[in-house]
């Protein structure tokens, strides 16, 4: 026992363990502690990648809808897309929307 507390104090006794000390405490302290930490770097760094990948789904659909609103300038492809989508009429016509049944038996 008495070896093993004269081992300790040699150990302790070196004047690099004060810097091993310290470097170990500072690593510690930047790793979990501090309110910039690589944990929390990493969670924001997560977070960034999900916010890009949103705007560029989002910068598609921006496109997309542009390219429509170009199409719809024309009068005749607005009175289609109307027709289509909306199933609008004139005053003086009819419409009959036929549904087919699928038989997937």
């Amino acid at each position: 026992m008495r070896e093993f507390i004269k081992k300790l104090i040699s150990i302790f006794s070196k004047s690099y363990f004060k810097y091993l000390v310290i470097l170990s405490a500072f690593l510690i302290w930047m790793t979990f502690l501090d309110t910039n930490s690589l944990l929390i770097h990493a969670e924001l760094n997560r977070e960034i990648k999900k916010l890009k990948s949103r705007k560029d789904a989002l910068t598609e659909e921006i496109d997309k809808d542009q390219k429509l609103i170009e199409k719809l300038k024309d009068i005749d492809s607005l009175e289609h897309y109307g027709r289509e989508n909306y199933n609008l009429k004139k005053d003086n016509e009819d419409i009959f929307i036929i549904e087919y049944e699928s038989n997937n038996d």
